[in-house]
């Protein structure tokens, strides 16, 4: 095989070599993993070379790295281990279990997870074991990932407060909510569900943080959405650290139950916040390294806070909304609004309106207006991945998200030891079978000339999200509307441009409408950031989600180019996954022996 990049699954056929039926898959485990404690021990990197499969991948989540690195091939894992595998001190390798797994027909390896430590942390480890052709077994995949930092436990379990509190506890959260003894070591903008997760984990890491939030209470950014939407992801994707949903929880969330729970969430983790509060600047002294942020709360009066680490968690795009130069708005005497501010169907009853977009949000407020008897048509720009929930999630997310699946901690783990330009070869194969599974839907919206396309490569909404954030609908409904007639359908011609009464296109078609709807995304990630922070600080922000040459999401969960200065985002399963190594990062900064581990430690392979 070459040691060039090449991405494919390690199936029968190009391994050119068959699993064993009588294989003991725990013997082969601890073998392997004996010798890779050996070469490990002895920094042998030709002896940890000799024990991978010459195509195979390392992801490492911040346990060797500290940082999101994804390496493939013999001769990136060789650069890799030569910079880092010394310094490392990886040590105590335990095997903790194995198993022979066969995710496909055609593919079958052994799994196993395992133990180890480093000077600093406490990790965890994941390797896949694939036959070859002269009879051994070599790694195909393997993770390492930071579990925990060494002697700095969270406060959880045997480690909570054992201490009775006798009408102590209403006056000493009142000061901590205050901050009225000082500033918080890490300051958060912004109380969404990465917001909150973080601050849970810095919180009972012994790390004092504040959450400033502009909304009234926290959950609304959910709560005050369009009144139709509700979570596409499974509640077992879902779960929030430290307190899961109920066992009664249904499994596809409305936002205003989720808005609810978010706020029960930060009270019974006693997280600190401001409400009704806003930073209006933020800069960094350049001798102490701390940022000087400035907050003004609802009532007027500021405070400047002198802190560690700044940590934007601002959600998709900063709830900063992508408006579409269109010609002629000034001219439309109807009314313009993005998805943003859109609430419920009802406030348009009687009215004609157009929804400029054809992704998820459009189609929930379409269904919505379509359910109330409102004439509404949507205007689809380029084509759209579909897959219904009722056919592609139980395909996607069993057996780890799904009902009798693992528990969470460890559902995370397998799923995000893969790396993620290989999770695209493994959703193709899922989607292909999606794809089947809806053929009469789609080839229903097909009839009325919906366009749809299969995602990059065939692998379906995950790397459009990834990629885009957007560019799918996760149907649960809105799709046998527009065959049906009830969602009027646009797209066989460009759009020119705005009327006095409405949209015309350049095929010299037109469309009246009294009500314009954006459903068209966010803009710039770093465009909220740069309001606050001024001068080269802001300019050299790196771009914000997206993929880079590893596959690795860019600038998210890590510093933004400055140090202290951080971004948190993402779903409620990343935000609850990522915030745990955040937080540790976070956490390192304080610790005494953090000259063991450099704090901006980066691998010196390139990206």
């Amino acid at each position: 095989m070459s040691t060039e990049t090449k991405h494919y699954l390690p199936t029968v056929d190009n391994l050119q070599a068959a699993f064993p039926a009588d294989v003991d898959g725990q013997k082969v485990a601890q073998d392997w993993l004996d010798s890779f404690s050996k070469a490990v021990k002895a920094n042998d990197v030709d002896g940890v070379l000799a024990l991978f499969h010459p195509d195979a991948w390392w992801r490492d989540i911040f346990a060797l790295t500290w940082d999101l690195r994804t390496f493939q091939g013999s001769q990136k894992i060789r650069k890799f281990l030569e910079d880092r595998l010394a310094g490392a001190k990886i040590q105590n390798i335990k095997l903790d279990n194995a198993r022979v797994d066969h995710p496909f027909d055609d593919l079958t390896w052994i799994e196993l997870q395992f133990n180890f430590q480093t000077d600093v942390v406490g990790g965890t480890g994941i390797a896949r074991l694939v036959p070859t052709a002269n009879g051994e077994f070599k790694a195909f995949l393997i993770w390492t990932n930071l579990e925990s930092l060494k002697d700095h436990p969270e406060k959880t379990g045997p480690n909570r407060n054992f201490a009775p509190n006798h009408g102590k506890w209403l006056d000493q959260r009142k000061r901590e909510q205050e901050f009225a003894d000082g500033d918080p070591d890490v300051l958060i903008v912004g109380g969404g569900q990465s917001g909150l997760d973080l601050a849970a984990r810095l919180k009972l890491l012994g790390v004092s943080n504040l959450i400033i939030e502009k909304q009234d209470r926290i959950g609304d950014q959910w709560r005050n959405r369009y009144s139709a939407l509700c979570l596409h992801d499974p509640v077992w994707f879902d779960h929030m650290p430290y307190i899961p949903f109920p066992e009664s929880w249904p499994v596809y969330t409305p936002a205003q139950k989720l808005a609810n729970w978010l706020e029960f969430f930060a009270e019974a983790l006693e997280l600190d916040i401001w409400t009704s509060s806003v930073v209006t600047k933020a800069e960094r002294e350049e001798a102490s390294g701390k940022w000087l942020v400035t907050v003004q709360k609802g009532d007027g009066s500021e405070r400047i806070f002198r802190v560690n680490h700044l940590v934007f968690a601002l959600g998709l795009g900063g709830g900063n909304p992508n408006l579409p130069n269109i010609p002629g708005r000034e001219e439309f005497q109807g009314e313009t609004l993005h998805s943003t501010l859109h609430h419920a169907a009802k406030d348009h009853v009687g009215k004609k309106v157009v929804i400029i977009g054809a992704c998820t949000s459009a189609h929930d407020i379409a269904a919505d207006y379509a359910e109330h008897g409102v004439d509404v048509t949507i205007y689809q720009r380029s084509s759209t991945y579909v897959m219904t929930t009722k056919e592609g999630m139980p395909r996607l997310m069993q057996p780890l998200y799904w009902e009798g699946g693992p528990p969470t901690e460890q559902a995370d783990r397998l799923s995000n030891s893969v790396p993620i330009y290989f999770s695209k070869l493994i959703a193709q194969r899922k989607c292909a079978h999606i794809h089947e599974a809806d053929k009469e839907l789609l080839d229903g919206l097909h009839k009325v000339g919906y366009r749809t396309n299969f995602g990059e490569d065939g692998s379906g909404f995950l790397f459009l999200s990834l990629k885009r954030v957007g560019g799918y609908y996760l149907d649960v409904g809105a799709c046998q509307m527009i065959i049906d007639g009830k969602i009027k359908l646009k797209n066989d011609s460009e759009l020119e441009g705005f009327t006095k009464t409405g949209l015309k296109f350049k095929d010299g078609s037109t469309l009246d409408a009294d009500v314009v709807l954006y459903a068209t995304g966010f803009g710039d990630f770093r465009d909220p950031i740069r309001k606050l922070v001024p001068g080269d600080v802001g300019r050299k922000l790196p771009v914000i989600w997206g993929l880079n040459d590893e596959g690795e999401i860019r600038a998210t969960w890590r510093e933004l180019g400055t140090p202290g200065l951080w971004y948190m985002m993402g779903n409620l399963a990343w935000s609850r996954f990522f915030s745990k190594h955040k937080s540790k990062h976070s956490r390192k900064a304080f610790l005494a022996n953090v000259t063991l581990l450099p704090r901006s430690i980066k691998c010196l392979v390139p990206i």
